[in-house]
């Protein structure tokens, strides 16, 4: 193949990819209205319609998974018209699953590297504009290092000849580009007259004072940075600017010994996008609640097996379901009996006969909450990656899985090299940027589906499912070498760092292992890459 051919396939590839970024965000914004709505006959045309575009990109540029995908969502919609244009928990599932494959293809048995991540150039653009070209250049290298596009500007004419053509993920803008305070006029001008709404973010070389702050605010300003640009931070917002977000449903565990009861709360809950799972006996909460992993329970209060403030103690007595939202939803009228009820560990009450909308606004804002404290009780707080006993419980279910449907499951644990000189030499607010700049770049370059989580200290670990340990390999080593590449700026010089890693995959003969023995079995490959000099991944081999 000549170098012209390779340049008008690797155009043909980008120009795809812009295309079904186009329609992925459609049919997931249609989708996501789910949470803020009712689905409707309108929603499924919309639906219809974006599908059949994306089914169509797809046959012209001959991609087959995509085309596979497209086939499944339209089977999907046929499924739900075909039901009345009614949701239920299985269609939601399906849909979400589809969209969540399209949206990140993921690295498989036999991928290569290159068809997990769309071309840079496909992503919207950082521009920069700072009145330091050298110091521009040296950000945009370490943009271009995440993978991202930065383009830097001379001047405010091309600056507005480029916002004319496309308009940026976000803009980097120095106060006094192209003269004193002449950054925050041409902002300032951008809101006014171009009404921009691209997030800006501000630099000055020293310290600005208050008047200088406040005209960044009033000139939109998203945040101010004086002195240093923070690679890291910024990549956040770019990140948050350009990512497409995909929220999953709520999920609604339903008990009830009434049928008719209960098929009218699934089909409420269902019309408004939430998964639900229903059982009419109560005694079988439990195994449901470990199985389904509901974000929210809602309890019938009189039951002829137990009641509900008797299973509410039942299911606050396990700690891993000690914070899920319980929800009474009964006819009972009397308040001092509804008081009694929540005083046994619920949350909220709801009287039959309930108005849909009132049932489904409860849902939805106490599973919110409950998503959102969550997260922060697995959660570390630097790196917002998951925590060690999180990750291990994430890698336990995994592997659970894996040993049921027979499918690869590797474990990565990876460790920053030489992590302690970095302490000792830059001090640890140098050593946390260089923690969060990898758990940046590892959430950045993992599928989905991938789990991360921050070890301890300066580990890592990563469970990557249906994956084998020679492609998580491929996946890691891929990263650690575009991280090596990541200055960090320093008083003595710009700082580079790198990580060691190793790998363990679960395989058919490991039935009797639990994730605690792989986890070490991960931990003695890393060892190896270290004992082989470190900045290497190593797969784990039994001993013979």
């Amino acid at each position: 193949m000549t170098g012209i051919q390779m340049d008008s396939l690797e155009r043909l590839k980008q120009h795809f990819a812009q295309r079904v970024i186009h329609q992925s965000r459609q049919l997931l914004e249609i989708w996501q209205n789910l949470h803020s709505t009712q689905w409707s006959v309108q929603e499924l045309v919309n639906m219809k319609d974006a599908t059949q575009r994306l089914l169509r990109y797809a046959e012209r540029f001959e991609q087959p998974v995509h085309l596979q995908i497209a086939q499944a969502l339209l089977d999907n919609l046929a499924a739900i018209e075909k039901n009345g244009n009614r949701l239920n928990s299985g269609f939601i599932e399906t849909m979400t699953q589809l969209l969540q494959d399209l949206l990140q293809t993921g690295l498989r048995q036999g991928e290569s590297i290159d068809s997990v991540f769309l071309p840079p150039m496909v992503r919207k653009p950082l521009y920069v504009l700072l009145q330091d070209y050298e110091k521009a250049a040296h950000f945009t290298q370490q943009m271009h290092s995440f993978s991202l596009q930065a383009e830097v500007f001379h001047d405010a004419a091309s600056f507005l000849q480029a916002m004319a053509k496309r308009h940026p993920a976000l803009i980097v803008l120095d106060v006094d580009f192209s003269g004193a305070g002449k950054g925050l006029q041409l902002a300032q001008a951008l809101k006014d007259d171009y009404e921009s709404n691209v997030p800006v973010l501000f630099y000055s070389a020293v310290e600005a004072d208050a008047h200088v702050r406040l005209a960044a605010v009033r000139a939109g300003a998203e945040a101010f940075f004086v002195g240093e640009l923070d690679a890291a931070t910024i990549l956040e917002k770019v990140e948050a600017a350009t990512r497409i977000a995909h929220a999953e449903p709520y999920r609604a565990l339903i008990v009830d010994d009434s049928r008719a009861q209960a098929i009218f709360t699934e089909r409420v809950l269902n019309s408004a996008g939430i998964v639900t799972r229903t059982i009419n006996d109560p005694t079988l909460a439990l195994t449901e609640l470990l199985d389904f992993d509901p974000d929210l329970i809602i309890l019938d209060m009189y039951m002829p097996q137990c009641d509900g403030p008797e299973l509410a103690k039942v299911i606050r007595h396990n700690d891993r379901f000690v914070g899920v939202p319980i929800i009474y939803l009964s006819a009972e009228d009397d308040l001092d009996k509804q008081l009694d009820a929540m005083s046994e560990g619920a949350d909220d009450f709801l009287m039959k006969p309930v108005k849909p909308r009132h049932l489904v606004a409860t849902v939805r804002n106490r599973a919110a909450r409950a998503r959102h404290l969550k997260s922060r009780i697995v959660r570390d707080s630097l790196t917002g990656l998951f925590n060690h006993t999180h990750i291990l419980q994430l890698f336990d279910d995994a592997l659970l899985r894996a040993k049921k449907t027979a499918q690869p499951l590797s474990f990565v644990m990876l460790d920053i090299d030489h992590f302690k000189q970095v302490n000792d030499t830059y001090g640890h607010p140098m050593g946390d940027k260089v923690i969060k700049s990898l758990a940046l770049f590892l959430r950045q370059r993992l599928r989905r589906t991938d789990s991360i989580g921050r070890y301890g200290g300066e580990e890592f670990a990563v469970v990557f499912p249906n994956t084998d340990a020679e492609s998580a390999q491929n996946v890691m080593n891929d990263i650690r070498q575009h991280f090596s590449e990541i200055a960090f700026p320093a008083p003595t010089g710009d700082l580079s760092c790198t990580f060691s890693a190793g790998i363990v995959q679960y395989s058919a003969d490991m039935n009797d292992i639990d994730a605690t023995q792989l986890a070490g079995y991960a931990d003695e490959a890393l060892y190896a890459a270290k004992h082989a000099g470190r900045n290497c991944v190593k797969i784990y081999t039994a001993a013979p």
